[in-house]
């Protein structure tokens, strides 16, 4: 499959583009998570800094407007993966420092924002270089090319540090290699796309830039929040995943704790099995079964069950707390909960998309994704203060109960069924 404005074929790039998408992302609000506490972090300081590193993306249409208006996507793509490699650089190199939390955070925010730049100059390539149908057969692969992203980070690359944690006793050391590596990969695949990466004709600066100045900017704000049932469909936003955004947090830091402090004890490697590779498949495997059940039975008939599929094996976590089971059965609970939020998520992305509608579509994806990402955000940032404050049990009981908001949610959000069925 070939754009005839291109000389080399999608295939030899994008699923090296959104791979390089989800190795920062996964490592900056995930792997960071785990790291700092094998370091010695509490769960407060974690969950608070670690959610801020959300930003970016919450924010990321404030600066969307300069991506397309001074030079070109590839420019900016190549440009911001070289600074990725440079900061996940000296995020191994600041675990060796006794000042390590303050200046790998701030290298974590640096590289937040250029992860958040990536990800929109990509995006834009990703319209500008390929066709319509093009687009449409290659959505599959650049999801499926961030998902391996993801298992690299939360799972190989834990993984990795679990095994060096062991091998070397040496925690800080070995975070460092595991971290140094990822930066070589980002490396290596910088120096891919350098001669690799096509230049489209219509990624130009010239055209951006008229593009840029014919945009409304502020109608385009405007019309979102102009939108029928406006607070309705911001508060569902919200609180669709509250419950879950509270759980996602905290999830490797209750793998991670010692039983005496309401853990399970789990090594590193273990975790990066148990959450970063089986968890993160499951996830896959929900998101494709949410995919077919939707497109089978519509969006309004599928909404409110798999908005439960996402809520209820959060009380997986309320048995895991009190009984403490066996590793075994820890593999699989994690597994279902990561299946069932997989299939959950896939009807709010479809939501999502059904909102985004008319002249200013993408603009709208962009907004939402954007309160979508605060949704992430501000649940994380009092996670780790109240799960200390009221123990794993407590806590779990707290992420089920504050479920429920977001289920009310759906019985007045604006949803046609012809409509949802036709966006799905």
């Amino acid at each position: 499959m070939k754009n005839p404005t291109m000389s080399r074929s999608p295939w030899t790039f994008i699923p090296t583009l959104y791979f390089t998408s989800g190795v920062p992302y996964v490592i900056i609000n995930t792997v960071s998570v785990i790291f700092y506490k094998k370091l010695g972090i509490n769960n407060t300081q974690i969950a608070l800094w670690t959610s801020f590193l959300y930003l970016p993306w919450v924010i990321k249409m404030l600066w969307a407007p300069i991506v397309d208006t001074y030079s070109t996507k590839r420019t900016w793509i190549l440009a911001s993966q070289f600074a990725m490699f440079c900061c996940l650089g000296l995020i191994a190199f600041s675990l060796q420092l006794p000042n390590f939390f303050f200046i790998s955070l701030v290298a974590l925010t640096i590289g937040a924002f250029l992860s958040a730049t990536y990800d929109i100059a990509t995006d834009g390539f990703y319209l500008l270089s390929l066709n319509p149908a093009q687009q449409a057969f290659f959505s599959g692969v650049r999801s499926l090319f961030y998902r391996l992203a993801v298992i690299f980070g939360s799972g190989f690359l834990v993984f990795l540090a679990g095994q060096l944690e062991f091998s070397l006793n040496n925690t800080p050391l070995s975070w460092t290699i595991a971290l140094g590596f990822s930066a070589l990969v980002l490396a290596i695949l910088f120096i891919f796309h350098q001669l690799i990466l096509p230049s489209a004709e219509s990624d130009s600066q010239h055209q951006s830039q008229i593009a840029i100045n014919r945009l409304p900017f502020w109608n385009v704000i405007g019309s979102y929040f102009q939108q029928y049932k406006i607070i309705t469909i911001i508060a569902f936003i919200l609180l669709y995943r509250f419950g879950e955004a509270m759980l996602v947090k905290l999830a490797s830091l209750f793998l991670l704790d010692k039983p005496e402090v309401g853990g399970l004890g789990l090594s590193t490697s273990e975790v990066g099995l148990v959450y970063g590779t089986f968890g993160v498949i499951s996830l896959i495997v929900g998101g494709i079964l949410g995919g077919f059940v939707i497109s089978k039975y519509g969006l309004k008939k599928s909404l409110f069950p798999m908005a439960l599929a996402l809520n209820l094996p959060d009380i997986f976590y309320v048995y895991m707390a009190y009984a403490k089971p066996s590793l075994a059965l820890v593999y699989l609970l994690v597994s279902l909960e990561q299946l069932g939020y997989g299939f959950g998520f896939t009807a709010f992305s479809v939501y999502l998309m059904y909102i985004s509608k008319g002249q200013y579509k993408t603009s709208h994806f962009a907004i939402s994704t954007g309160i979508m990402a605060l949704g992430m955000m501000l649940p994380g940032l009092i996670s780790g203060y109240i799960q200390e404050k009221v123990g794993y049990p407590l806590f779990f009981i707290l992420v089920c109960l504050l479920t429920i908001p977001g289920m009310i949610t759906l019985f007045f959000i604006p949803l046609d069924e012809e409509n949802s069925r036709q966006k799905s």
